[in-house]
């Protein structure tokens, strides 16, 4: 019984640090957005040194009436990301 406790703490303690490290890259996502630049390669580059990451691929793509830089990069733990940037369109 106290094994089973122990292991269903240890899946808990785990959900809840990757659905907190989510929120965390959500929140920094939006709050980085704003400063972002427009174009593509100004995006990946911001997203490669905010996650200290490598650009594995970058592009534009239009998701209902607004485009978005999607960007996949490659953490320094071998983490495959995928950043997803709203186009200021001014």
């Amino acid at each position: 019984m106290v094994g089973n406790r122990s292991k269903i703490a240890s899946m808990t303690k785990r959900a809840f640090k990757k659905g907190l490290s989510t929120i965390l890259f959500s929140l920094g996502l939006a709050l980085a957005t704003s400063a972002w630049g427009q174009t593509l390669d100004e995006a990946a580059k911001q997203a490669a040194r905010q996650y200290d990451a490598k650009v594995l691929s970058a592009q534009t793509v239009q998701q209902g009436k607004r485009k978005v830089h999607v960007i996949k990069l490659l953490t320094k733990k071998g983490v495959v990301k995928t950043v997803r940037i709203p186009v200021r369109e001014d």
